[in-house]
This record gives structure tokens, C-alpha cells and sequence, in this order.
């Protein structure tokens, strides 16, 4: 018999559509878990995109738990399912899907709360086994290795088939390290923590990772060649998320543009794209299902047929785009916005100044960013947000001051458009601290220290206090801190983990009474030469690639988009490449 959601899914529950319920008898039972609310989980794309794909296969039922709400925290404390309202211990697989460093802690939070061993070692039968997969695993699982028996490295619909038909319940309950080799032996992109052991160089650094089983010293990332028949798109609809009630649709994979501090440029490569056809479908069922469609990928406005998508959009359909660049906008896209209704658009200059968008590779100029303001407005678009950036690597007081001074000339150009239509809107500045994170250009790199990014965030703010209809928003520089230690740390970073959770998440107290430095992770530049803690993964990406565009971006030198197409430059598309990462 399949059981209710427990009480405090209930109402989120009730509102969904497209929930999948399987009866529990002779199937394996995996807990898909999001480290944090159901809000923010279920807006999440890739987390629904794998409830989806396991419960593809009739021998295996997925239900979803998330990080109970503040509110409900102070309840049972039991970690429950929205199908059944069973408790996560009582499935085979707890499998974590994590996108953000900044949800480690709460995975630990999660398996406390669920009464679980935090430590792998210490979990025997009939504890689950806890697995964990998603994009911050494809850049750096080390801190949370303690923590997890097995990662899965790679695209999900390229990683887990193999895993899911490798996996058995018996085996994990007959013998728990037999379970364990046999994922190592047989599923490619398996990672298991225990099987390696690191060690370290008197100065810290790490000295070697090295496995003490027969595994490949080498884990490498597995992906989807093709994506022509592989969709991605909203398994559930619900209200309660980011996007209200919106059918999301995966268009690409990757990014061609190569801006030098973001990830998904790198681990993604090579950059695909969905065929016309294989979209269409997915907007066909997304618009039998609500209004609302959203196309999501790392560059949307690169699409080749995007335009032949936007002159299929129907009348009383909502599109929106995840992102879209400042020198891609056309009218088609913008028409389609306006029509959507559209309140706000995006822009990402990132940097303030030309000489730091040639540092991080950004490809855009201002005349770009102030034309595209111009167009914008015209769409009957009333409002824009713009995305920044400070802390980069290179960064002056000079490209500091650089932003507000551009977003003046913004604001400038957004009123002389907008009065001639006799309209007026609002410009927000969302202004982030720079994390540097790992296979990309600027993974050597420190970070600025807190005090000098609140220094950067004050001297921005101060500049656009008093000029009208323009907010700043900026993050928080201790977080940013912590996010950076998170993501380039090694194994030793768990213990800093253990020790927040067991302070409850008081990061001051934790960083205060830890013998762990944890300036050693983020405000120390590293070596060309010095060994990774995330150099056993295997992108394909030559490091020899990595650094010379570290080094290309020191000199202020921009390198072109990836042509998309097999080449040798940076190796992912070289068959048998030497040298890799």
C-alpha cells in the first residue's frame, strides 16, 4: 500500500502535480535528498531530473526529503519522505544531489537529524547507503569525504544507469565493504572515499591521494556525448519554488564562452545543445501542463535554433530565459519577453571596468552592455538587474570604482530610453564576492579577505547611495569565506565541518577554537606546481590548458570561445589526450 506524506510535506505535497508513487514491495528504495528547503530543491532542475530518471526503472521507487523548513526543525527532527513519510534510514540508498558548497553543512545537519553515523566508517547494517552526486562533487568531494561512501562523478544519465544496476540491497546488507568494491570495480565514475588515502607535505600541502585498494588512481567524469535523446525537464510542477508553477527545459549543456571563473565552462565542456525537434516536444508537454516555460542553460542565447523557438511560442504562453548574454539579444527574444510579460531582465557585466572583463574572459564591451539596455527598454522592460563581481583576481580600487561609474552610464542610458517611452523602472545591482573554485583558470588563486571585500562592497554602495531608482544588493563576505574554503579544501576540512555541525552551524566559534587554519584554504595563492585535492578527477581538461589561461589572464589577454566543434586546444575533445587534469 502506498503511504501519505508525513504532516509537514502535507501542504506542499497537495500542490503538486506530477508526482510518481510506487508501491514499496520487492523494489530498491532510494531517498533522494536535497541539502536544503523544498523551496530552493525544487527549483532546482537536476535534482527533479533525477527523481525522474530513477524512478524510470520499474525496479527502483525515488521519493524526495529535503532540509526541514526553520519552522519544522524544532519538531520530531526526523528526516521523512514527501510520497510515504517513511524516514530516510528506512530506504536502501540516501542519495544527496548538492549544486552548492554552502550546503555541506546541511548534508551533516541531514544525517545527524536522520540518526545516522556522520562518519561512513562508522555505519554497519542495516544502515543505508549514503551516496552523493551533482556538480560541487565534479569540482571537489574531499571535504565531505569522511562523510559519504560512494560519489558518483559525472552526469547523471551518463553515471547512474550503471550504478542503479549495479547496486544491490542484499549485498549491502550481507557485507557492506563487498557492496563497496563491487561499485568500484564495475561503475565508472564511482568514487569511494575509503578506498584512497591522502597524505601531506611538512608545509600542508597535499603530498599525494593515492588508493589503497585496486581502483584507478584516476576517477574520470562521465557525460552525455549526445544530447538529442536525452531531455531534461520538469518531472514535478509545484508553487513553491523560485519559478511558481513553471516547466523547466534543459536547452544545453555547458558554455562556449570561457569566462575564466566559472565552473560550469570547464566541467561541462564540451558544450552541447538539444536538437529543435527534441525541444519543441518538451515545450509541447510543458504547455499541456501550465503557462509558464522556462529555458535553462549556462548560456540560453547560444542556442542555434533559439529563434525558431521563440516564433513557436503561442500567445498565452510565459517564456523565460535562465540567462541571456548582452551581446546576444535580438528582437525575437525580446519580443518573446514582452510578451511574457517580463518585469525584470539580466545583464552580467561581472566587471566594471574593460581591462577586468579581458582578465575573467567575459567577450562583452561596455557599448555591448549599454546597447542592450537600450533594447531592453524598448521591449517594454521597466526594470534590470545587474550581476557583479568584486575580489577578482587582478582587481584595483580603480576597477572597483569601475562598477558604480558603470552603472551610472547604465542608469544614464536606461532614462534617456525610458522617458522618450515615458516610462520609468528601477536598476538593482547584485554584487557577489569572487569565490575562486576548482578546474578553472583561476583555481591557483586567492581570495580577497573579508575585510578587504566588505571594503569593496562599502566603497560600491557609498558610490550608488544617492542615485535614484538604483538598489545594491550585496552578499556577505564571511560566507563567501566559508564557500571558499569548502570549495578548494581537502579532506582535512571535514574536521571543520564536524565541528560546525557540532556548534550547531556557529561558524565564528567553529573557525576560532579549530587547530585547522582555514586561511591556509582561502587566502593562500598555490603553486602552478603544487598538487590539487581535486586533481584525481579526471575532465579531460588539460592542466597545461588551465594554466596558460591563468597566465593569459594575468597579461589582460582574451582567448576565444570554444569553437564547439573537435579541437585540441584545451583536450576534453582530443581522443587519448596526454597531460589531463
Amino acid at each position: 500500500m502506498v503511504r501519505t506524506p508525513h504532516k509537514i510535506y502535507k501542504n506542499v505535497a497537495d500542490s503538486e502535480t506530477g508526482v510518481i508513487r510506487k508501491q514499496w514491495k520487492k523494489r530498491v528504495k532510494v531517498a533522494l535528498v536535497y541539502p536544503n528547503t523544498y523551496h530552493v530543491g525544487m527549483s532546482n532542475l537536476g535534482f527533479q531530473a533525477v527523481y525522474e530518471l530513477i524512478n524510470s526503472y520499474e525496479d527502483m521507487l525515488c521519493e524526495r526529503s529535503f532540509l526541514p523548513d526553520d519552522d519544522e526543525r524544532t519538531g520530531t527532527g526526523r528526516i521523512t519522505t514527501i510520497e510515504s513519510g517513511n524516514d530516510i534510514r528506512a530506504f536502501d540508498l540516501v542519495a544527496f544531489s548538492v549544486s552548492y558548497e554552502n550546503d555541506f553543512p546541511n548534508l551533516l545537519s541531514i544525517l545527524e537529524k536522520a540518526k545516522l553515523p556522520l562518519q561512513s566508517k562508522d555505519r554497519v547494517p542495516p544502515h543505508p547507503l549514503v551516496i552523493a552526486g551533482g556538480v560541487a562533487f565534479f569540482l571537489n568531494p574531499e571535504p565531505l569525504a569522511p562523510f559519504i561512501d560512494c560519489f558518483l562523478i559525472g552526469e547523471a544519465e551518463a553515471v547512474l544507469p550503471k550504478f542503479l544496476t549495479t547496486f544491490s540491497p542484499d549485498t549491502l546488507a550481507r557485507d557492506r565493504q563487498q557492496c563497496l568494491n563491487i561499485i568500484a570495480r564495475d561503475v565508472p565514475g564511482a568514487y569511494i572515499p575509503s578506498f584512497y588515502s591522502a597524505s601531506y607535505h611538512p608545509d600542508g600541502t597535499l603530498g599525494a591521494l593515492e588508493p589503497i585498494f585496486d581502483v584507478p588512481a584516476k576517477v574520470e567524469r562521465l557525460y552525455v556525448r549526445d544530447l538529442s535523446r536525452t531531455p531534461t525537464c520538469s518531472a514535478i510542477i509545484t508553487s513553491d519554488t523560485i519559478f511558481d508553477n513553471t516547466f523547466l527545459i534543459e536547452v544545453s549543456r555547458g558554455c562556449a564562452h570561457g569566462c575564466r571563473f566559472c565552473a560550469s565552462g570547464f566541467v561541462y565542456r564540451p558544450p552541447r545543445f538539444r536538437p529543435f525537434p527534441l525541444l519543441m516536444e518538451c515545450m509541447d508537454q510543458g504547455v499541456s501542463k501550465t503557462s509558464k516555460i522556462g529555458l535553462v542553460g549556462a548560456a540560453v542565447s547560444d542556442l542555434p535554433d533559439l529563434e525558431k523557438i521563440c516564433a513557436k511560442v503561442e500567445k498565452d504562453t510565459r517564456v523565460s530565459f535562465s540567462s541571456l548574454r548582452a551581446d546576444a539579444l535580438t528582437s525575437e527574444l525580446l519580443s518573446v519577453l514582452r510578451k511574457s510579460k517580463a518585469k525584470t531582465a539580466t545583464i552580467a557585466p561581472d566587471a566594471g571596468s574593460e581591462r577586468m572583463r579581458k582578465v575573467i574572459n567575459k567577450g562583452i564591451e561596455e557599448t555591448d552592455i549599454l546597447e542592450a539596455v537600450e533594447q531592453i527598454v524598448a521591449a517594454g522592460i521597466l526594470n534590470i538587474r545587474l550581476y557583479f563581481m568584486v575580489g577578482l583576481p587582478t582587481e584595483t580600487m580603480d576597477d572597483v570604482e569601475a562598477i558604480p561609474a558603470l552603472c551610472k552610464r547604465i542608469k544614464h542610458q536606461f532614462l534617456k530610453s525610458s522617458r522618450a517611452r515615458k516610462r520609468m523602472g528601477e536598476i538593482t545591482v547584485s554584487l557577489n564576492s569572487f569565490v575562486p573554485k576548482p578546474f578553472t583558470p583561476f583555481q591557483w588563486v586567492k581570495m580577497d579577505d573579508v575585510h578587504l571585500l566588505k571594503e569593496k562592497i562599502k566603497k560600491v554602495k557609498n558610490a550608488l547611495k544617492r542615485v535614484a531608482n538604483v538598489r545594491v544588493h550585496a552578499d556577505i563576505p564571511r560566507w563567501a569565506y566559508i564557500q571558499g574554503l569548502l570549495a578548494r579544501g581537502d579532506r582535512r576540512v571535514a574536521q571543520l565541518l564536524s565541528r560546525a555541525n557540532a556548534n550547531q552551524g556557529n561558524w565564528p566559534k567553529t573557525l576560532k577554537s579549530s587547530p585547522i587554519n582555514p586561511d591556509f584554504y582561502v587566502l593562500r595563492e598555490r603553486s602552478l606546481d603544487e598538487l590539487l585535492p581535486w586533481d584525481f578527477i579526471d575532465h579531460g581538461i588539460r592542466k597545461t590548458f588551465l594554466k596558460s589561461e591563468y597566465k593569459r589572464a594575468l597579461q589582460g589577454k582574451v582567448s576565444p570561445p570554444c569553437p564547439v566543434e573537435s579541437c585540441s586546444i584545451c583536450g576534453v575533445c582530443t581522443e587519448n589526450s596526454e597531460d589531463k587534469v
